[in-house]
């Protein structure tokens, strides 16, 4: 595995080592030891996968308040997605900055997002699928979220949603 620190401090763009052969590949996408090598600590609890029937399909942005913060590993199995992280730590350097990477079946790559940090994505294509796995569990009635096109962020969408929940349409605007 190869990890590449995005512009948000703590957060990983997580590329697989492919070992290559006549039959394919094989690689690791997870290791708590190569985690720990690079300095953080994740030890799953729950692995969660969301089927994104159509193209654009906006999920996000989530996150829950401490103590429930949740980090997590997320990939695209299938399709591809355009995932965006933005970070909520008060006391970081990054506070309030955003980050978007395209994760697709064909690029295989992660993205490791830590506590304290919002997550959404837009599918960039149907039927696209996205596997999580998350340090902590989900709480119902905690669970908080970012309007997707909030100006306070200005995130750079490559494409307007053309399917959204009305609860991610309807997320109150920091300003």
């Amino acid at each position: 595995m190869r990890f590449h620190e995005t512009d948000l401090k703590g957060s990983y763009l997580i590329e697989l080592d492919e070992i290559n052969d006549e039959r394919g590949f094989f690689a690791r996408s997870f290791c708590t030891h190569e985690f720990l090598i690079q300095g953080i600590t994740f030890n799953p609890v729950q692995a969660n996968l969301s089927l994104n029937k159509r193209k654009h399909t906006l999920r996000g942005i989530h996150y829950q308040d401490p103590p429930h913060e949740e980090a997590k590993l997320v990939r695209c199995i299938r399709g591809s997605i355009f995932d965006v992280i933005i970070d909520l730590r008060e006391d970081s350097p990054t506070s309030g900055q955003w980050v978007g990477v395209e994760l697709t079946d064909k690029n295989r790559k992660s993205i490791y997002i830590p506590k304290g940090f919002a997550h959404g994505f837009l599918t960039l294509e149907p039927d696209s699928e996205v596997s999580y796995l998350m340090s902590d569990h989900h709480v119902p009635g905690k669970g908080l979220g970012i309007r997707w096109n909030d100006p306070f962020y200005n995130i750079q969408w490559p494409a307007e949603p053309a399917v959204i929940s009305d609860k991610d349409r309807n997320w109150p605007l920091v300003s």
